[in-house]
């Protein structure tokens, strides 16, 4: 009977330790979120925005719905002008386009090149922080490889294919 009491007595006092063991996994749940979830799409919305208030005129655009067009005008800060097909022009909200497709260089002197360059590339590029990535060599041309299987030693088959590969030389 006095054990029971003893064990019911030590159980009581060590609470304060275990609420915190008990929060630990959620805060631990919630910064995992953050850094995988939150603040990738934080960056994501900034990005898009900065796109958004650097469309100028020239700028070959997609919209939302996917019609892909070229900025004729920029009316005021929430519209576009954008001619899809000759002389079919349509006034779009800025916050419609989802990406540009090519750019236009800035003209010299102008407010957006005195600002400093953008980065290169696309939507995606700037997304997954893809770079420029130099090209790969250009591959033997096939008449050299053709020349180097000729000129192999006989002693690499049997005899069978000796006496062929002296077949083909004559």
């Amino acid at each position: 009977m006095f054990i029971s009491e003893a064990y019911a007595q030590a159980a009581g006092g060590a609470g304060g330790g275990n609420a915190f063991q008990a929060f630990l996994p959620l805060i631990l749940i919630f910064v995992v979120f953050y850094f995988l979830l939150i603040r990738p799409q934080q960056k994501k919305i900034k990005q898009h925005k900065e796109l958004l208030e650097s469309i100028r005129r020239g700028d070959k655009v997609i919209t939302g719905g996917g019609i892909i067009g070229t900025v004729t005008k920029v009316d005021n800060d929430n519209e576009l002008t954008v001619e899809i097909a000759k002389d079919v022009k349509v006034k779009v909200q800025r916050s419609t386009i989802s990406g540009v497709v090519n750019r236009t260089e800035p003209v010299a002197g102008s407010a957006a090149n005195d600002a400093g360059e953008k980065k290169q590339g696309g939507l995606l590029s700037q997304l997954f922080g893809g770079g420029s990535k130099p090209a790969a060599p250009a591959p033997a041309p096939e008449a050299d490889k053709a020349d180097d299987t000729a000129e192999a030693p006989a002693s690499e088959g049997t005899a069978d294919d000796a006496e062929k590969k002296d077949d083909t030389k004559s």
